[in-house]
């Protein structure tokens, strides 16, 4: 299920399936020039980083955005027809891949606001379903996601802990649980472990960032 899937740093993940997809390219090392399609979950800036979405972005790659970047992601050079502007709860679909989006905010701290309208993606690809969470403490909506793997944040200080993030895994039951944004900006490698530990044994629980 984690086939040709890689998370590249912090919430920086690529997907080389049948289409080249990228969700918040971050930091990436060189000039790619090969997304099919990309998925910014919001505007900060280890998320829609401008400088990497032209690495890896090609002519006629499609972006799913915020409203809030779309001038900006207009100012990059993309197409208008290829921009999609995503809202909360709502369900997308280009070529085979099928979208859903899931409200991505926080609780009890102010970084992420339900307001600001922000994401998490559920997507189908090949049969399979993985949840890119975004930038969200648990909620409501995200403890009714259903998917076969899911990538977490972890990182604490602007999202879930790690020990949140195990307790929502072990809420929706995916079979496969990746911790991501952490070892960057915040988070250690080791709150990475200990996610994993935590984690119900059907659960199998994957470090993906080296």
């Amino acid at each position: 299920m984690i086939e040709n899937i890689e998370v590249l740093c912090h919430s920086s993940i690529k997907f080389s399936k049948e289409k080249i997809i990228y969700f918040d390219p971050f930091k990436i090392k060189k000039e790619y020039k090969d997304a099919d399609i990309i998925f910014i979950t919001h505007s900060h800036f280890d998320h829609f980083s401008e400088e990497d979405i032209d690495k890896v972005r090609k002519e006629n790659t499609v972006i799913f955005i915020t409203n809030d970047i779309y001038e900006k992601t207009l100012n990059l050079g993309f197409k208008k027809e290829n921009i999609i502007i995503v809202e909360p709860n709502k369900e997308y679909k280009i070529d085979n891949i099928e979208i859903k989006t899931i409200p991505a905010y926080n609780i009890n701290k102010k970084f992420h606001l339900k307001q600001n309208n922000w994401v998490g993606y559920i997507i189908k690809i090949d049969g399979i379903t993985y949840y890119i969470a975004g930038d969200t403490d648990i909620t409501d909506e995200n403890k009714k996601v259903k998917c076969d793997v899911a990538f977490v944040p972890i990182g604490g200080t602007y999202t879930m802990n790690f020990k949140e993030a195990s307790d929502l895994i072990n809420i929706i039951k995916p079979k496969i649980a990746v911790p991501i944004h952490y070892g960057d900006i915040v988070g250690l490698k080791q709150d990475a472990i200990e996610f994993t530990k935590m984690l119900n044994k059907e659960i199998e629980g994957i470090i993906m960032i080296k």
